[in-house]
């Protein structure tokens, strides 16, 4: 299965039966990804399937942990009383490390900063039996893609960003860590059968165009939304011309569009990159297995788009949402428009979307181009390999010492500024300014903390062509720069190579194989009961079984409400390991429908204005349940579920809004919270925050299915409103709701 699990094997002969049986009963063609979801079945004979409405039992290959959420994770594993991991898993650490001076400075600060976390992680691991890969090994999704992905796997991460494995072909889907435990365990993953939406490339990329303007026009395309519940897959002639780590490029942020995961069909630039990263046996093996690692033929999409590669022009999207896409041709004049910053402060080039070796070359043949001809950057300017292999393998062909050379800082290979670890000190915050980055996210304030800063999302060969014009109006296709010698320079379309044509170079070893099963008994995993970074759980208390009643308006959010506003990263990552700590970020970001401030609301039992996290505790300690209400495509975003345990944690019993995001609707469920819509979206308007609310219908009539009814009980006396809200609770489901939680269920 990978070259660090001699004894973990692929089996492409179950998968091959599954798919057999499914096809046997459905009487159809079927899409890849079907291919791949139905393929592992836990029973395959008698799954009920249908797109968009069943839930499927599924049987995953592997799970795969960021450092931030993995510490959830386990805690939870090590409540259920399990000995060992079910499945090949690892936990990656990436996500605490701060950028701030240099990649080996700060991994330096780091290591000690979050020593008590690693130790843990490190033993229950080893206790456990899972991977560990040590901080500085690099981020999770280019370590997994090096390491552990292959045509048609079905891995869950807890990550939102999981996907980028489906550009060697795997089915990569981003999960809560409730999700995570119930597979570590042993327990089949239950996911809503995904529709299926197709991209038919054609043409092939020209010039400056790449495979993150691919994903960057998809995402202009769908939104934000319109990925929701299904999987993406690409097809057509086009994919043949992108290489293996574009292909992850494309599929890691197709999370910005909601999409259940991305994938590509098989590929001869996978069996290069399997090839190229010492894994020539699965290369053989899934070439054999190619049949069913394309779709089948007259298989039917829910929903076809098609793009024309040669004649796409790069894209600038955002700022404040992925899903805002600008041509770059069109970026001056949209920009001067909306008065958006000219001046671009800082460049940030890598992160797990663009941190390739391929990325690398290109951007750095950009970085030499204008060194020859005697310019420096203009802007601020970060690099963030993806992995150790990739830094150690940049570093000796000469690459990173070209980014030196023009100005710019090579950062840990770590999350870093992509998720909000990002010491900023060249604008103070409130100062509006323009940042461009080659990442996947630019939600306000996520990158620096500063909700003033622009964040606009591009390749990172515009990223570094636009460094040395230090403006967004600057067209690197078609404008040129002053040079000293007077002669004026303009950049040339950027070349690069797919792979190293040394080899790649695994520099430091930073994997630590879990012990021989005989040797954990003797690990010790320690958490300190006066720790403030880690805290273990105590279960939720189960349903009452009665209706929710008397229950308090906590907040109704206005507009975007990702999980980035519900629970917020950068320097609350420390937390995620202590749920109460953490808590005190729940909901701070959110826009307060009653005053259009964030983390301001009005406490009913007082009626002074307070922090969203105080008045919670205050509800919560006077015995006052209390609900969230929201807009469109709430908690859109990571995977965290601790924008879910936080609610559960401090009192809440629900959450209504217009529309959820997969992953949070999920991550809810299993918490024990109620995940509401309206079944009319315009009744968002008559909740007033000062309403006390009834969830009626729970006690009476909770079935899959059945609606169930809001009571608003309105402050000055007059008559109580009602309406009809929808959920989409299986039997499965309501039982963890009754038990408290999920894990509560798991654990009975």
């Amino acid at each position: 299965m990978s070259r660090l699990e001699k004894n973990k094997f692929i089996n492409y002969k179950k998968i091959d039966e599954n798919i057999a049986t499914v096809r046997k009963r459905l009487g159809r063609p079927l899409a890849l990804s079907e291919k791949i979801v139905y393929g592992h079945l836990d029973d395959a004979a008698n799954q009920d399937i249908v797109r968009g409405e069943s839930y499927l039992k599924l049987r995953p290959d592997r799970v795969v942990c960021q450092d931030a959420t993995a510490q959830m994770a386990i805690l939870q594993f090590m409540s259920a009383g399990m000995p060992e991991v079910a499945v090949p898993s690892s936990v990656h650490c990436d996500h605490l490390i701060q950028a701030k001076v240099n990649g080996i400075e700060d991994l330096k600060v780091a290591k000690d900063v979050n020593g008590e976390v690693y130790d843990f992680l490190q033993t229950a691991c080893a206790k456990y039996g899972l991977g560990f890969w040590k901080p500085g090994s690099g981020i999770i999704h280019q370590i997994v893609i090096e390491n552990y992905a292959f045509p048609g796997a079905l891995i869950i991460g807890t990550d939102s960003h999981t996907p980028n494995a489906g550009g060697l072909g795997a089915v990569a889907v981003g999960v809560g860590g409730a999700d995570a435990v119930d597979v570590m365990a042993g327990i089949p993953w239950e996911l809503k059968c995904p529709k299926t939406i197709g991209i038919k490339l054609t043409g092939k990329l020209q010039g400056w165009a790449s495979p993150k303007d691919v994903i960057l026009e998809v995402a202009g395309i769908l939104t934000v939304k319109g990925g929701t519940g299904a999987i993406v897959e690409y097809f057509g002639p086009g994919v043949d011309g992108i290489s293996a780590t574009g292909m992850g490029t494309i599929c890691n942020m197709g999370a910005e569009i909601g999409a259940t995961t991305s994938m590509f069909p098989y590929t001869e630039s996978m069996d290069r990159y399997l090839r190229a990263t010492s894994r020539a046996a699965i290369a053989d093996a899934s070439r054999a297995f190619s049949h069913h690692l394309t779709p089948d033929e007259g298989h039917q999409y829910d929903q076809v788009i098609e793009i024309d590669l040669s004649k796409l022009e790069p894209r600038i999207n955002g700022p404040f949402t992925p899903d805002l896409m600008t041509p770059i041709s069109k970026m001056k004049e949209t920009a001067i428009k909306n008065n958006w910053p000219e001046k671009m402060s800082v460049g940030l080039i890598g992160s797990c979307t663009n941190s390739s070796y391929e990325d690398m070359t290109r951007a750095a043949s950009l970085a030499r181009q204008a060194l020859d001809a005697g310019l420096k950057a203009k802007s601020g300017f970060t690099i963030t390999p993806g992995s150790e292999q990739v830094r150690a393998t940049t570093e000796r062909d000469g690459l990173l010492e070209t980014f030196r050379e023009a100005g710019g800082v090579v950062l840990a290979n770590a999350c870093g500024p992509c998720i909000g670890q990002w010491d900023r000190s060249d604008v103070e915050k409130g100062t509006p300014n323009t940042i461009v980055t080659s990442y996947n996210r630019n939600f306000t304030g996520r990158n620096d903390g500063n909700p003033a800063t622009h964040a606009f999302v591009a390749s990172p060969e515009i990223v570094t062509a636009m460094v040395f014009g230090g403006s967004l109006h600057f067209n690197p296709l078609t404008d040129s720069l002053d040079t000293p010698s007077g002669k004026p320079f303009k950049f040339t379309p950027p070349a690069g190579k797919e792979l190293p044509s040394k080899g790649f170079d695994l520099g430091e070893d930073t994997y630590q194989a879990p012990p021989a099963l005989e040797a954990r008994s003797t690990v010790n995993v320690k958490v300190s009961p006066t720790s403030n970074r880690l805290q273990l759980l105590e279960p939720f208390a189960k349903w009452s079984g009665k209706d929710y009643t008397n229950a308090a308006v906590l907040i109704k959010t206005k507009g975007k409400c990702t999980t980035d506003h519900i629970s917020m990263a950068g320097p609350w990552l420390k937390f995620r390991g202590h749920l109460d700590n953490i808590s005190n970020n729940m909901l701070i970001g959110a826009i307060n429908a009653e005053n259009g401030e964030a983390n301001k609301v009005r406490n009913q039992l007082t009626n002074k204005w307070d922090a969203v996290p105080a008045t919670a505790r205050y509800y919560k300690a006077q015995g006052l349940p209390w609900v969230v209400i929201g807009d469109e495509n709430y908690g859109e975003g990571s995977s965290r579920e601790h924008a879910a345990l936080e609610v559960r944690h401090l009192g809440g019993v629900a959450v209504l809004v217009k529309s959820f995001a997969r992953i949070h609707e999920t991550n809810l469920k299993k918490q024990g919270v109620l995940p509401l819509t309206f079944a009319n979206p315009a009744d968002y308007e008559l909740i007033r925050p000062d309403d006390r609310i009834d969830i009626v219908g729970l006690e009476s009539n909770f079935k899959p299915g059945q609606q169930l009814t809001i009571r608003l009980n309105r402050k000055d006396g007059s008559k109580p409103v009602e309406f009809k809200v929808n959920h989409t609770f299986n039997e499965n489901q309501i039982e963890w709701f009754k038990a408290g939680s999920a894990l509560n269920k798991m654990s009975q």
